[in-house]
C-alpha cells in the first residue's frame, strides 16, 4: 500500500504542478491528427474515426518506436478494457488477453484484415507471441462485437495488426538489436538473458514494392514455474523467428495486387504445474500464412478479394508422473479463407459495403488419450454479408449491417449491428462525440470442443453474444481528452468444460463495466494519459477467472529537448480469483484470491544523425513487485533492456 501511495501521490503532484492549458504547437498537432483519425476496422475500408458509434483504439507506429523493447502483448496491456493473463511470466509461458471481462477466444486477431485462428488449439486462440513488433505498422483494436463483418470469434473485439507497407524509396531499410536481463523478483543473474534482433528491407522499383522482414529472439535465465522451497527449479527458456515477406505491383491507376509470405516459428521449456519443476518438458510451434488481395478501384466504389491459407503446426513431449513415461502430442490445424468485399458510395452520405466470406477448416490431433482424424474433424462456413454508412451534414454518422453464416455442422445463424455517433458540438476549442451501438456475435465450437474422443461434444450449440454501449468522448482546446464508455455483454450458450460429465457443454453468462481515458498536453514538453476499467461479470466458475474487477493505467510523457522521450507507466490490478476445480490449492471448489499489484515501468529514447540512430532503455516493475500473475508461475521483476535502431 505504501508503494501504491507513493506512486500515486507522485502522479499528482505531477499533475498539479502543471499548467493544463499551456499552448503548445506539438501536442496540438497531435490531437487534431487523432480527431481526424482514419481507421479501417470498423468498416473494411477507410473511415474517419469520428464517423464511427464503436469504441476503436488506435496504436500508431509512432507509439510502437516510442515502446522500443516491449513485446506486442505488453504494449496491449496498457488499453482500456484490456488485460492480459501472464503479461509478466516468462516468456515459454503462453498468454491469454481478456477484453471487457471475456476470454480469449471471444478475441478475434487479424493480420492485415486477415482472421488467424488456430484450429489446433482447444479454443482457436491465436498465439500474441508470434507477433514480431518490428513488422507491424500499426494495430486497431475495435471493442464490442464485430461478427457482421468479421464472423466467428469476434465476440468482445477485434485486434487488427497492420503490417508495414514498403516505403516509396528505391530501396530502404532498418537493423535493430536490443539486450536485457530476464529475473525474477528473487533472482537477479540472469545476465544478458533476453535478446532481440531484427532486419527491415524494403523499397518501390517502377510499379513493384516489396518489404523483407526477419526478426530472432531468444530468453533465458528464468524458471516458469515457482518455488516454495529452497530448491532452485531449472531455467525455461524461448526462442522464437519470425519471417515477412509482402510483394506488391500497380498494374495500372486502378488495379493493384498486394501478397503475403509469413512463416513463424518457437521452440520453448516449460514446467509440469503450478509450483512444479520439470526438467524434459518442452515443445515447438510453426505457423505459416500465405495470401494474396488484388484491388480495383472505380468511379464510385472499390472491390477487393482477400485469399489467405493458414497452417499450424504445434508438438509437445510431456513427462507423465502416472506411467513414468514422456508422452508425445502433436496438434496440426489448417484453415482457408476467402473474403470477397465491395464499397459503392451511393454519394457523399452513403456508402453500402457488400461481401462474402468462405471458410474452410481442419484438425488432425494425436495425443496418448484420444485421436482426431482431419477427415472427420472439419467444417466450413459461408457467409453474405452487407453494412450501410451514413454519414450526414449535421454530425450524425450510422451504421447498420447483418451477416447470415452458414455452418455445415451446427447450420445458420444471423448475426447484425448497428452504431450512431453524433457530433454534439465541434468548434475550434471543443469538440464532444456521443456513441452507441448496439451488436451480436457468436462464436463457433472449436473442432477439438466437437471431435475430441475424451471430452468432446458434437451436440454443442454456438455461443452467442449481444453487447451494448454508449458513451462520449470530448477535446477542450486540444489540450484535453476524455471519453467514457459503458458496455453490457449477454453471452448465451457460452461454451465450457463440464466438470461432471468431463466434456464440454454450454452455460451462460453476462459483463458489464466503465471504460475511461483521459489525456492532457499539459505543457510542451508534458502530457499525461489515463485509464480506467471496471468490470462486473458473473461470478461462476471459470469465467471470471484471472479477470480484475478493477484496472487503472496511467502513463508520463516527457519530452525534456528535440529528439528525445521518456516514459513513466503506472499499472495498478485489483484483486483476481481462480476457480479451485480440483481442490489443488485448498478446497474444491472455492475461490483462490490473488492479491492486487502495482508495477512502474520506465522507457527512453534517444535519435541522432537526423532520426538515422535512435538508443533506447526499458526498464520493467521497477519496484520489484513480487506479486501472482499466473498463480504457482514466476512473476518478471525489475529487469533490464538496452537497444539501438538504425535506419538506412
Amino acid at each position: 500500500m505504501n508503494k501504491q501511495l507513493l506512486i500515486v501521490s507522485v502522479l499528482a503532484c505531477s499533475f498539479v504542478s502543471t499548467s493544463l492549458f499551456a499552448q503548445k504547437n506539438v501536442a496540438q498537432k497531435e490531437n487534431v491528427e487523432m480527431l481526424n483519425e482514419v481507421v479501417v476496422t470498423a468498416t473494411k475500408f477507410n473511415l474517419k474515426k469520428e464517423n464511427t458509434g464503436k469504441v476503436i483504439h488506435v496504436i500508431t507506429q509512432k507509439q510502437l518506436q516510442q515502446n522500443a523493447g516491449k513485446t506486442v502483448i505488453e504494449i496491449l496491456n496498457t488499453i482500456a478494457g484490456i488485460d492480459v493473463k501472464g503479461v509478466n511470466a516468462n516468456a515459454s509461458e503462453p498468454r491469454s488477453i481478456n477484453i471487457r471481462g471475456g476470454r480469449s477466444r471471444q478475441v478475434l486477431v487479424l493480420i492485415d484484415g486477415v482472421p488467424v485462428t488456430d484450429q489446433s488449439a482447444i479454443n482457436q486462440e491465436f498465439d500474441l507471441r508470434l507477433l514480431a513488433v518490428n513488422q507491424i505498422e500499426s494495430i486497431e483494436i475495435l471493442k464490442g462485437a464485430s461478427s457482421t463483418l468479421y464472423g466467428s470469434g469476434a465476440a468482445t473485439a477485434v485486434i487488427n495488426v497492420i503490417l508495414k507497407k514498403a516505403s516509396k524509396d528505391r530501396i530502404s531499410g532498418s537493423f535493430e538489436t536490443s539486450f536485457g536481463t530476464n529475473n525474477s523478483t528473487k533472482s537477479s543473474n540472469s545476465g544478458l538473458a533476453d535478446k532481440n534482433q531484427n532486419i527491415n528491407l524494403n523499397g518501390t522499383l517502377g510499379n513493384f514494392n516489396f518489404l523483407a522482414s526477419f526478426s530472432i529472439t531468444g530468453v533465458d535465465g528464468m524458471s516458469s514455474a515457482k518455488s516454495t522451497t529452497n530448491t532452485v527449479f531449472e531455467n525455461d527458456s524461448f526462442y522464437s523467428k519470425n519471417a515477412l515477406l509482402k510483394l506488391g505491383y500497380k498494374i495500372n491507376d486502378k488495379v493493384n495486387i498486394t501478397s503475403f509470405l509469413n512463416y513463424d516459428t518457437f521452440e520453448y521449456d516449460f514446467d509440469a504445474a503450478a509450483f512444479s519443476d520439470s526438467e524434459v518438458n518442452m515443445g515447438d510451434q510453426e505457423q505459416f500464412r500465405v495470401g494474396i488481395r488484388p484491388n480495383y478501384t472505380y468511379n464510385k466504389g472499390e472491390l477487393y478479394m482477400l485469399a489467405s491459407i493458414n497452417s499450424v503446426k504445434r508438438n509437445f513431449n510431456s513427462f507423465n508422473a502416472f506411467s513414468n513415461t514422456l508422452d508425445s502430442y502433436q496438434y496440426n490445424g489448417e484453415s482457408i479463407n476467402l473474403d470477397l468485399v465491395n464499397k459503392y458510395e451511393f454519394s457523399n452520405q452513403f456508402q453500402l459495403i457488400t461481401g462474402v466470406n468462405y471458410q474452410e477448416h481442419s484438425n488432425n490431433t494425436i495425443t496418448p488419450f484420444a485421436t482426431i482424424e482431419k477427415d472427420i474433424a472439419n467444417f466450413n462456413t459461408l457467409d453474405p454479408y452487407a453494412s450501410v454508412v451514413y454519414i450526414s451534414d449535421y454530425g450524425l454518422s450510422a451504421n447498420i449491417g447483418g451477416r447470415l453464416n452458414m455452418h455445415n455442422v451446427y447450420g445458420n445463424q444471423f448475426v447484425y449491428d448497428g452504431n450512431l455517433a453524433y457530433s454534439l458540438l465541434n468548434s475550434k476549442e471543443t469538440s464532444v462525440k456521443l456513441l452507441t451501438s448496439y451488436s451480436t456475435a457468436f462464436i463457433a465450437p472449436s473442432l477439438y470442443q466437437l471431435y475430441d474422443g475424451y471430452s468432446g461434444n458434437i451436440d454443442l450449440n454456438p455461443e452467442t453474444n449481444q453487447t451494448f454501449e454508449v458513451g462520449f468522448d470530448a477535446t477542450f482546446k486540444e489540450n484535453i481528452q476524455f471519453d467514457v464508455v459503458y458496455f453490457n455483454r449477454k453471452e448465451v450458450d457460452a461454451i465450457i468444460y463440464n466438470n461432471t460429465t468431463y466434456s464440454y457443454g454450454n452455460s451462460s453468462s453476462d459483463a458489464s463495466g466503465l471504460e475511461l481515458n483521459f489525456r492532457v498536453a499539459a505543457t510542451s514538453f508534458l502530457s499525461i494519459n489515463s485509464s480506467y476499467t471496471y468490470i462486473d461479470s458473473n461470478n461462476l466458475e471459470d469465467f471470471n477467472d484471472y479477470i480484475p474487477a478493477n484496472k487503472f493505467v496511467t502513463g508520463i510523457d516527457i519530452t525534456p529537448f528535440e529528439n528525445a522521450f521518456l516514459n513513466f507507466t503506472y499499472r495498478n490490478v485489483g484483486e483476481r480469483t481462480i476457480f479451485d476445480r480440483y481442490g489443488s490449492f485448498g478446497t474444491l471448489g472455492d475461490d483462490v484470491i490473488l492479491e492486487e499489484y502495482q508495477v512502474l515501468d520506465f522507457m527512453a529514447n534517444y535519435k541522432v544523425l537526423e532520426d538515422t540512430v535512435t538508443f533506447f532503455i526499458a526498464a520493467t516493475n521497477l519496484l520489484n513487485e513480487d506479486y501472482d500473475d499466473i498463480f504457482g508461475y514466476e512473476t518478471r521483476g525489475r529487469n533490464y533492456k538496452v537497444g539501438v535502431r538504425l535506419q538506412f
